[in-house]
């Protein structure tokens, strides 16, 4: 795989991003994250996916793409103006269900439900509430984080520590840990992104 060139890009992915730069919105799933997003959705068949940070849906339609007729996502976003944006664009995908809610919220609340996926690319899941998210994941399923590294390093420059990747890295009966680089990133203040620098 080439990281630096990403082929067959969902085609609303283009528009959300300029709606993404519009709103000033800097945390959208880059392309190398979204083309893994799509090869691992299209692992599970049949299956139930959790995205905790829906941003705009840059994140969302890379999973869409992944995943098959009979799979299901629920997409959850705290901030109504960022989630209009992935409302608006993939709304009409009835595979998706989008919940304007906080992350820790939600996660209380869907304790019965177990998920195949779980994208954690907000607070809940990643820094706080990991144990709980955890417990939603079928055995056998995908835990996916992004901008975080084992040393709970994102890539804005904030740190963390007992960061979502610290969870389960010494019990591998709980969980097997895997940190993919996909490169270093840097603040573009041009385009208001993070952008790749080096791989």
């Amino acid at each position: 795989m080439d990281d630096l060139e990403i082929r067959q890009v969902p085609a609303v992915v283009d528009t959300i991003r300029r709606d993404t730069r519009q709103l000033g919105f800097t945390m959208a799933s880059e392309p190398q994250t979204g083309s893994l997003l799509r090869t691992l959705a299209a692992s599970k068949p049949s299956g139930r996916f959790l995205e905790l940070g829906t941003g705009t849906g840059v994140g969302t339609a890379w999973l869409l793409a992944g995943m098959d007729e009979r799979s299901r996502l629920d997409s959850v976003e705290n901030d109504a103006k960022v989630l209009e944006v992935a409302r608006r664009h993939l709304g009409h995908d009835p595979r998706v269900t989008f919940h304007l809610a906080d992350g820790e919220a939600f996660l209380a609340q869907s304790a019965p439900l177990h998920f195949d996926f779980i994208y954690a690319d907000t607070w809940p899941g990643k820094f706080t509430h990991v144990d709980l998210a955890l417990s939603l994941l079928k055995v056998g399923g995908i835990y996916f984080i992004d901008d975080l590294t084992t040393a709970g390093v994102m890539a804005g420059g904030a740190r963390t520590k007992g960061s979502g990747a610290d969870h389960g890295a010494g019990n591998p009966t709980r969980i097997c840990c895997h940190e993919v680089g996909l490169g270093v990133r840097a603040y573009d203040a041009r385009t208001n992104e993070c952008c790749l620098t080096r791989t």
